[in-house]
């Protein structure tokens, strides 16, 4: 810094119209070389979730279709080999660990459904002793949420919090009760740009009217701070704006789709054709689009994502149809042996953790490519058929935080999950030494 004439502040804005837009990280706002495994570094977390398990052909009833078809992998150990299903995640494996055997033990009787209630909590969803717990990314938002403008983000495809059993969240307060998700596109992306603290200003509902995007609005004051950034900075700017650029463009298609009515009709008789505005892949992956958008202006550095309601309830039960031409709902499928169809389906969801994964790894802060200092979990709360043990779980990122990834690591079920989530609390600087009904941390050498 001490050759530097001038800098930027590490909170700089691009000003327009009733636009404020939080700038990524830029050299110009610090030393030119990025910190390698800084105890500085930002840490995060994310968490993704899918409903309804996975499929997993029993081995000795039916050895080929399990060779195939499963969604855990064949072998144990760095040595393991993909099936069908998580081979889409191949390019990642290096920077993951699949996990096998983890579960709730308070959870391990219960309808897998219900399960989904205590994947981040550990707590006891079971009947009228329902006590759910605080989830770990609460947990961890009162720590890194200290430095943020929003401690965390709480997303979901159907939004709100559902009911006892059957939640559309994945996150729970101090006191157990669940935090409303939320899945309005535009309504978050807007939280980006409000000088309000996250209500649209009478300026930018004007422009929305006239089709006008972020990108148009702080286009004056872009120009005029890129004529001061080195090149590399300027390169920097442009991939950032582009890439809201491309955001904003999808939430427009995906604000048409929301729109359109549909028809007043048994959902056994609907007609899902698919078009570009009517494409389950843009609308989860402009929400991923926003979460690293979120990571990259370091709004928050805690984020969950469900990707869709247990039991057939809600949007997501109809993405098997809209993206794969399945005839069956999820829920239905999870019912099934078809185990080709679900293998399918299940690919697909991992595909979206993939793409997750691909743009953390591409996308830098004064640290690094930012899956380097985040923990990203994705997984269901039960195995085949509703058994709610055996999660199928994959953590991922991390580089820097002391996790040794490229296996797939078989704990047996004495370990409780929350064991897991102990020993990534204190990964991304969380002190912990219990949690929830946790015994210790995890076993192994997952965790340095």
């Amino acid at each position: 810094m001490a050759n530097r004439s001038w800098h930027l502040d590490r909170r700089s804005f691009l000003r327009g119209l009733g636009v404020t837009l939080t700038l990524p990280y830029l050299e110009a706002m610090g030393d030119t070389t990025p910190a390698v495994a800084d105890a500085s570094a930002r840490k995060r977390l994310c968490c993704l979730y899918f409903p309804n398990g996975c499929g997993i052909p029993n081995r000795e009833k039916d050895a080929a279709a399990h060779s195939q078809w499963s969604w855990f992998p064949l072998g144990e150990g760095s040595d393991y080999e993909f099936t069908n299903t998580l081979s889409v995640l191949a390019d990642h494996r290096q920077e993951m660990s699949i996990l096998g055997e983890l579960s709730h033990p308070r959870s391990r009787e219960l309808l897998g459904h219900i399960a989904g209630d205590s994947w981040l909590t550990g707590g006891d969803v079971s009947g009228s002793n329902y006590r759910n717990n605080i989830s770990i990314d609460q947990v961890a938002a009162r720590k890194l949420g200290e430095n943020t403008r929003y401690p965390s983000l709480t997303l979901s495809v159907d939004g709100g919090v559902g009911y006892q059993s059957r939640v559309s969240t994945l996150s729970f307060d101090d006191s157990g009760k669940p935090i409303p998700a939320e899945h309005r596109h535009r309504a978050i992306f807007e939280r980006y740009f409000s000088p309000a603290g996250g209500n649209t200003t009478r300026e930018r509902q004007a422009q929305l009217q006239r089709g006008r995007r972020i990108v148009d609005l702080v286009l004056e004051d872009s120009r005029r701070l890129s004529r001061q950034l080195g090149t590399t900075d300027r390169r920097k700017l442009d991939e950032f704006l582009a890439s809201l650029n491309r955001v904003e463009q999808q939430i427009q298609r995906n604000e048409k789709w929301l729109k359109t009515p549909h028809p007043h009709v048994s959902a056994d008789h609907i007609d899902f054709e698919v078009d570009a505005t009517r494409n389950p892949d843009t609308y989860i992956r402009s929400m991923l689009d926003i979460m690293v958008l979120g990571l990259q202006t370091d709004m928050t550095r805690v984020m969950t994502y469900m990707l869709g309601r247990e039991d057939g309830i809600g949007f997501a039960d109809h993405f098997p149809k809209l993206a794969c031409g399945i005839k069956r709902g999820h829920h239905s499928i999870s019912h099934s042996t078809e185990w080709e169809n679900w293998s399918n389906y299940d690919r697909w969801l991992a595909s979206h953790c993939g793409y997750f994964l691909e743009r953390l790894k591409t996308v830098n802060d004064e640290f690094g490519p930012l899956l380097d200092n985040t923990l990203v979990l994705f997984g269901s709360a039960c195995s085949t058929t509703h058994n709610a043990r055996n999660y199928p779980l994959v953590l991922a990122g991390g580089k820097n935080l002391g996790v040794n990834h490229g296996s797939y690591r078989i704990y047996g079920n004495q370990i409780p999950m929350t064991n897991l989530f102990v020993s990534m609390l204190n990964a991304i600087g969380v002190t912990t030494t219990r949690y929830s009904d946790s015994t210790g941390t995890l076993p192994g050498t997952l965790f340095s």
